[in-house]
């Protein structure tokens, strides 16, 4: 499974083609590959499945309460950006890569990886609504904007990844959309 997780990490869903998944699997056979997984989706799913349970539980941060919601989103960015470039996989993030490429026969990855991401998005949503409730945000704040803002700079960083940023830099990255909400405790 971390074998077929890292090639379609790599290449995306639908690059990655069973010949490749069934050799990096131990030399498989197609019997085999099909009787374990029953098709090239079904192993993609569990292999979402292993990446959420490993390298994707950075966003559950986001989920948090115990935490100020400022502090959520940031240690979701942090540490996003610090598993997108470690150097013991493919740089990126799955959720967001793997089908950016994938043509409309492929539609229902694309939805279960949107799907995916849109978690991310409403969890955002929720730390956001739940920091103007409590006075940490100015009444003012458009809070759709600012969850689009977070949102989007937490996508991206896949593509930086991808790009070769190094977590030095993304994190400093992190430092500069932050100071969007301001000082830790006060609206700005």
């Amino acid at each position: 499974m971390q074998k077929a997780l890292t090639l379609f990490w790599q290449h995306g869903y639908e690059p990655t083609s069973l010949s490749q998944l069934k050799e990096a699997m131990g030399g498989i056979s197609p019997t085999s590959f099909y009787a374990a997984f029953g098709s090239k989706e079904e192993l993609f799913k569990e292999v979402l499945s292993l990446y959420r349970s490993a390298e994707g539980r950075v966003t559950d941060v986001l989920h948090d309460e115990s935490l100020d919601p400022r502090q959520s989103i940031e240690t979701c960015l942090r540490q996003s950006a610090r598993m997108q470039t470690d150097s013991s996989h493919p740089p990126g993030c799955l959720i967001v890569v793997a089908a950016t490429n994938c043509g409309p026969s492929n539609d229902n990855i694309v939805q279960a990886l949107r799907k995916e991401r849109q978690k991310n998005h409403t969890a955002i949503a929720a730390q956001i609504r739940r920091a103007a409730s409590t006075g940490d945000l100015p009444a003012s704040t458009d809070l759709d904007a600012l969850t689009a803002t977070f949102n989007s700079f937490l996508v991206g960083l896949s593509t930086a990844a991808r790009d070769g940023a190094t977590a030095a830099e993304l994190d400093g990255a992190v430092d500069q959309i932050m100071q969007i909400w301001g000082a830790p405790g006060h609206a700005s």
